[in-house]
């Protein structure tokens, strides 16, 4: 199977913070890759410093083959990457389809899903289509900012968090989504406190502790790693 991301030798820092250490790690195309770890562990860098968000990067990224470590934001995104942040980044001043329609197709990649698409798989969306994004849920933005990725064409997702804060219901249905979109052949790698949601979605997982990769294993070795887990996370 074609990987969809490798990295090797990675390191990243925030100005003078030297933050990861040598992370290695491979996500093959279609996989649902899960980063673990405490607060602060370095997951979220390890996404921040795929798209090119750190300060200094040195080592590998390369994103369907392609060398990644060198190039800018935006370039990087080209390469058919979407990232959905911890803070979301909803406009407030415009409405849900408004947000929608805001992402530009991405150049060279495969036409991503329609608005109608996205509403068939989001109800929720479509029943608030007209409201402004101040007065949705945080579920219901938390699927829009998901679903205005998907607009663009990116075919690898990295997902921070996105189930924090929110009611088990919403919670369920963002579940039902990764298992959908994997069926469509995304590619998900997700950064994810809440161990009982990402457990049964992923194929793989990497535990990240003071910026390294600690442990890497596949779903079906899980019930053997618990006891390392709960030493690790605390689960």
């Amino acid at each position: 199977m074609a990987a969809a991301l490798e990295i090797n030798n990675l390191q990243a820092w925030y100005g003078e913070s030297h933050i990861l250490h040598n992370v290695n790690l491979t996500v093959n195309q279609g996989e649902v890759v899960t980063l673990l770890g405490r607060n602060g562990a370095g997951r979220t860098t390890t996404l921040r410093a795929i798209m090119g968000l750190t300060g200094k990067r040195t080592g590998s990224i390369k994103v369907n083959g392609v060398e990644a470590i060198g190039l800018p934001t935006h370039k990087i995104a080209h390469l058919g990457i979407g990232y959905c942040p911890e803070e979301r980044g909803i406009f407030s001043s415009l409405s849900t389809e408004e947000n929608l329609m805001l992402p530009p197709a991405l150049g060279g990649v495969e036409k991503g899903m329609s608005v109608q698409e996205i509403y068939q798989m989001f109800p929720n969306l479509y029943e608030r289509r007209n409201s402004q994004g101040t007065r949705l849920s945080g579920g219901e933005q938390q699927m829009l900012a998901v679903a205005r990725i998907l607009r663009t064409g990116a075919r690898l997702l990295l997902l921070d968090e996105i189930s924090e804060g929110l009611a088990p219901v919403i919670v369920q249905g963002l579940a039902r989504m990764i298992t959908t979109l994997k069926g469509k052949g995304y590619t998900i790698v997700m950064v994810e406190q809440n161990f009982r949601f990402a457990a049964p979605l992923a194929d793989r997982f990497y535990v990240v502790e003071h910026g390294q990769i600690v442990e890497t294993f596949a779903s079906s070795e899980l019930n053997a790693k618990m006891p390392v887990l709960t030493e690790l996370l605390g689960v």
